[in-house]
């Protein structure tokens, strides 16, 4: 058995039983060998994009910034939207 971390609970065999069966039951589910498992590596992150968003430092009026920060999360993704209709029409 392979060294636990403190406070790991470890399931009684009843729980692993059902578990199992739980696993076995489940269509979308594939139990891995062990020569499958160790060959996993770990995600590091989301995939690049083709096209990274650039950071940019500029000024705003207060009142405007307070007004997109009040319209809650995702207000940074909003003035984009906003930012990038105002090019697509041609109004920059």
């Amino acid at each position: 058995m392979p060294k636990l971390k403190p406070g790991t609970i470890v399931p009684t065999p009843e729980e692993d039983a059902a578990i199992n069966a739980g696993i076995a039951a489940d269509p979308d589910t594939v139990e891995l060998s062990d020569e499958e498992f160790g060959e996993l590596r770990p995600l590091r992150g989301r995939p690049r994009l083709a096209r990274p968003k650039a950071a940019l430092t500029m000024r705003v009026d207060a009142d405007v910034l307070e007004a997109f920060k009040a319209s809650g999360p995702g207000w940074q993704t909003r003035i984009n939207a906003l930012l990038r209709d105002a090019v697509r029409r041609g109004r920059l």
